[in-house]
């Protein structure tokens, strides 16, 4: 699952990345910020906050990261599971009916 992921991940990332700079990168690449969460850690985050509904606070306090850091990472993780694994009609979690 991890392996799968990552690859849409980084994929989508350089793509958003090369968008906002209008172009190639112009610094070599490890410069920069570098992320509070790796994307284990974002996929992590996410898988927990779908499985158990912890508030956002607190698994920003589980992985001592600010709030809104947590806030993102779902955000950005989430399409990409529903893209990899789309619900199918008649499944319980979809809500069709069968």
């Amino acid at each position: 699952m991890f392996a799968e992921l990552a690859t849409a991940w980084e994929a989508a990332r350089q793509s958003a990345l090369r968008e906002a700079r209008g172009g190639e990168r112009r610094r070599a690449e490890g410069a920069g910020r570098k992320p509070k969460l790796v994307f284990l850690d974002r996929l992590l985050v996410t898988l927990v906050h779908l499985r158990h509904q912890l508030p956002h606070v607190v698994l920003a306090e589980l992985f001592e990261v600010d709030r809104s850091t947590v806030s993102a990472a779902i955000r950005r993780v989430r399409p990409l599971l529903a893209a990899a694994w789309p619900r199918s009609p008649g499944s319980p979690a979809s809500g069709e009916p069968r």
